[in-house]
């Protein structure tokens, strides 16, 4: 069989297990877990999160699993600290891998998203009707996750595959709180300098069940109830796939250019995609990095490109452009990201750090 058939045939059963879930649960589909698209790594949203073919270090466990098999050294480890919304928000990342053997590696990832010290006003009235302010409390809605990354090459020389299973915590105070699973599937190819990428995230579908704690979360007012529990306590995040194509460029001895570009496929019927249609929206991904020396690196990005409507009904073309740095210094990598989380919002740009730690190169 030739390779451009090998490489159809995978692509093919690729989209073929993203499509299957979405036949069965359209009808209850919701939003949910967007918390694991902000991102990890300075590296890769420096590069504006285009970075499903290239991912190689210990975040191609969340950008790619696939990617974890080619890891630089026998054991790496990354930390990354991010502040969105003039750091009312802050989100955290840890990640560890290592390889299992020369054909396999494993990963594990550790991120949190959360919104701390949050005031609670509902006792801030007392039985009498005066107002308390010793009676307000705080607490805080955060987001976890943990994923267990497997990655291996096969028999087809420069094709790796992978994938993650996840575990997802959400808790909204002493109100309500979730678990949540699903899977992860994906793909790497290398040819000589070209790099391509594909992922399924949640390509199980990956479902939240919630409980609620009615005690704390329904208020009575006038004989009237506010803040009643849904009645469907569960959520569903249907797949979507990622596709990934990059190509090195060496500029001379010293500089070279990485080139990437990434499409986001959604089957939600998204319109603010820039491609989309009532069923399937695309987002294209640009990103790029100069390595001098393997000592310096210079990123550029621009992704969520979309299509918004303002009023009037005119469409306008949005774009989050970012930029970065990195510094290779012994074992250590240390990369510096300013990002926007989202384009339509007013929110500031964040300043984003990761380090990452490189042990057992032969």
């Amino acid at each position: 069989m030739r390779l451009t058939e090998k490489l159809n045939n995978l692509v093919f059963s690729l989209i073929l297990l993203t499509l299957l879930p979405i036949s069965m649960l359209s009808q209850s589909a919701k939003y949910s877990n967007e918390f694991l698209n902000v991102g990890v790594g300075a590296r890769s949203l420096g590069m504006g999160k285009a970075f499903v073919a290239t991912a190689d270090d210990i975040t191609a466990a969340y950008w790619n699993p696939a990617g974890i098999v080619r890891l630089d050294g026998r054991h790496q480890a990354a930390l990354m600290h991010a502040q969105y919304f003039a750091g009312i928000a802050k989100f955290d990342y840890l990640g560890a891998g290592t390889q299992i053997d020369d054909q396999s590696a494993l990963g594990f990832s550790l991120l949190r998203y959360g919104v701390d010290d949050i005031p609670n006003t509902i006792d801030l009235i007392d039985r009498d009707g005066n107002i308390d302010y010793d009676r307000i409390t705080s607490f805080s809605v955060a987001d976890y996750a943990l994923l267990i990354s497997y990655s291996r090459i096969s028999g087809i020389e420069g094709l790796d595959f992978g994938g993650n299973l996840k575990i997802i915590r959400r808790v909204v105070g002493d109100f309500a709180s979730a678990w949540g699973f699903g899977v992860d599937a994906a793909a790497r190819y290398r040819h000589e300098d070209w790099f391509f990428g594909a992922v399924i995230r949640d390509a199980s579908s990956t479902f939240n069940v919630w409980q609620f704690n009615e005690e704390n979360l329904i208020i009575e007012i006038a004989d009237s109830v506010l803040n009643r529990p849904p009645d469907n306590s569960l959520e569903v995040t249907l797949p979507r796939l990622y596709l990934g194509v990059a190509r090195n460029f060496a500029i001379n001895e010293k500089i070279s250019l990485l080139a990437e570009i990434n499409a986001s496929v959604s089957f939600e019927g998204r319109s603010a995609a820039l491609l989309s249609n009532r069923i399937i929206g695309t987002e294209p991904v640009i990103g790029m990095e100069v390595n001098y020396g393997d000592l310096v690196f210079f990123r550029a990005g621009l992704g969520n490109l979309q299509r918004v409507t303002e009023f009037g009904g005119k469409k306008r073309l949005i774009a989050d452009p970012s930029a970065g740095i990195g510094l290779h210094l012994g074992n250590f990598y240390l990369d510096y990201a300013m990002s926007n989380i989202s384009p339509k919002t007013i929110s500031l740009y964040s300043n984003i750090f990761s380090i990452r730690y490189v042990l057992g190169r032969d």
